[in-house]
């Protein structure tokens, strides 16, 4: 007699008829070969998938084919999200998790009514206990029910149930490996046939494997792209991580600072860094980093001055391939990079107006959707900020939204500049000429009393940034071994012209005391603050109309003691 097996075979050839064999092994004789092959080809499907959503609406669509099937749901338990206005709370006293719908898929009688493949309706979540699919997830058992009329729990929409002549209900557990991963329901409108559980007993096993290995495999892609994003962001902060070394001094400002990193790395609480170009912002936030637990994660800086606005959402969210011209692939934007590390807005005044509403909520919510995917996305980041302008006046004028200014000034750090901590100074240099030397594979130069003094005595604008290139630049300009400092700057470039000015010799050139050209600086910085109505950056700023840097202006400016009058 031939075996089980054998029976399969077509004409004694080595063609085996899986549908005939799945029939036999489920006792679904009675099932047409339309059936068997849709069933058979659902099964190969679902393990080829890799995306979790395709694969759920592929199991519920693919069921609802079924001639006998109404409709087909999928639920998933996930951490509980809506409590508060979720229609089942009445019945829900777990507030921790429960079912999450997460495809539907059917045919109404009546198809202008309703939308089956809706999952944001009243029962797009059930408590875990709570009626039939409820009760299938707690206790890991399917559940059949051939007259849904009976059971006093049997049908919740009586009204809905009478007009689609729903008869029947089966419910599968979804369960991998112990764990109870969700249910696969479907309801009918004729009794559960002798061979439907069963196939539904199979279907569900697939679905359950096929549902973790979706996830892996979504886990890895993110794991992926996000470790591709931090390499680029890491790569990039690389060259600048050493650019103030490390944090040197002694004076009573700059141990001011180190007690307040002390105090607020340990935590979680936004700082907001507040100091001139060039004292070394960064390098606090650095620090602040360093020393939190999140250290093992990277620190992703965002220069909000040099993002277009028209690309500050694929910078900051990343987008999906197709969502504008030219997203020719997936992005992984800077919050997903940033995910369990850091984020450091440098210059974060400049965030476009349109945008900030976008930041407060992934500081309030953790949560924000990549450019053309609707899809939300959950992260916990660290917020560090800094800027070398005052924030107050862009609140004033409605520049700079409150709420987010406020969620980012839990903890101000405000760094002094150089010339508040003179005392500093000789460190700093000793430093950063040894850093130079370094570079450059050449002897270390060693400065007089006479150098210090002038580097103590000089202004430093451009703060500490400006005291490195300076001392570089000194390296490089003294190959005969004698220190050259030039604290005027660099020589600034000329526009050539066609025509050049000579002095007549007989011509005479008013000297000016020194008092009398800063009087005259003074006069002519309140002349372009006033008609600017003190505005010192941007176009139309004051610095624009004295051409210099406005960081030059606000040093200016704290150095006279010039205050906008209120």
């Amino acid at each position: 007699m031939a075996t089980a097996s054998q029976r399969f075979f077509i004409n004694n050839e080595k063609s085996f008829d899986i549908p005939r064999f799945i029939a036999f092994y489920l006792g679904m004789q009675s099932y047409t070969d339309k059936d068997l092959h849709a069933f058979h080809q659902l099964l190969l499907e679902m393990a080829r998938q890799l995306s979790l959503g395709n694969l759920l609406s592929l199991i519920v669509e693919r069921l609802s084919d079924f001639e006998e099937i109404a409709i087909a749901r999928l639920w998933l338990i996930r951490p509980a999200d809506i409590c508060s206005s979720c229609p089942m709370q009445a019945e829900c006293t777990e507030r921790s998790s429960c079912l999450h719908l997460m495809a539907s898929a059917g045919r109404s009688l009546y198809p202008a009514i309703g939308n089956w493949s809706n999952t944001d309706g009243q029962f797009r979540r059930f408590p875990i206990g709570g009626r039939k699919v409820g009760r299938v997830a707690q206790s890991g058992k399917p559940l059949e029910i051939n007259d849904i009329w009976e059971p006093a729990d049997g049908v919740v929409d009586k009204e809905w149930a009478q007009r689609e002549r729903i008869s029947s209900f089966a419910g599968q557990p979804l369960i991998y490996r112990g764990e109870t991963l969700g249910v696969l329901a479907i309801f009918s409108r004729k009794s559960i046939k002798e061979g439907i559980p069963p196939m539904l007993r199979m279907l569900a096993d697939h679905a359950a494997i096929s549902i973790c290995n979706a996830r892996a495999f979504e886990e890895i892609t993110h794991l992926k792209s996000q470790f591709e994003a931090e390499n680029i962001y890491l790569k990039e902060e690389f060259h600048t991580a050493q650019a103030f070394g490390d944090i040197i001094g002694q004076s009573p400002a700059h141990n001011n600072v180190l007690q307040q990193i002390e105090l607020v790395a340990p935590t979680d609480a936004s700082v907001l860094i507040l100091g001139e170009t060039g004292t070394g912002k960064e390098l606090i936030a650095r620090q602040v980093h360093q020393k939190s637990n999140r250290n093992m994660k990277p620190m992703v800086k965002v220069n909000c001055a040099a993002v277009p606005t028209e690309l500050w959402n694929s910078e900051f969210l990343g987008h999906v391939k197709g969502a504008f011209t030219g997203a020719v692939k997936d992005r992984v934007g800077r919050l997903s990079a940033a995910d369990g590390g850091t984020m450091l807005l440098d210059e974060v005044g400049e965030t476009p107006l349109g945008h900030q509403s976008k930041l407060l909520r992934v500081l309030q919510e953790g949560e924000f959707e990549k450019v053309g995917e609707e899809k939300t996305q959950k992260v916990d980041i660290r917020f560090i900020s800094a800027t070398n302008r005052s924030l107050h006046s862009d609140l004033e004028s409605g520049r700079f939204r409150k709420d987010l200014f406020y969620r980012l000034n839990v903890f101000p750090i405000e760094v002094a500049p150089l010339r508040e901590r003179r005392e500093d100074i000789p460190l700093l240099a000793e430093y950063f000429l040894g850093i130079s030397a370094r570079k450059m594979n050449r002897s270390k130069l060693t400065l007089t009393s006479e150098h210090l003094r002038a580097l103590q005595e000089y202004d430093w604008p451009g703060n500490i940034r400006e005291m490195q290139n300076i001392l570089e630049r000194a390296m490089i300009r003294s190959r005969s071994g004698k220190v050259h400092l030039d604290l005027n700057g660099p020589i600034e470039p000329t526009m050539p012209t066609s025509k050049k000015t000579v002095l007549n010799p007989d011509q005479t050139v008013e000297v000016l005391p020194e008092a009398k050209v800063r009087k005259m600086i003074r006069e002519n910085t309140m002349a372009a603050l006033s008609s600017t109505d003190w505005k010192v950056y941007g176009s139309g700023g004051a610095a624009e109309l004295l051409g210099i840097q406005p960081t030059t202006l606000m040093s200016r400016m704290k150095k006279m003691g010039l205050e906008k009058p209120r």
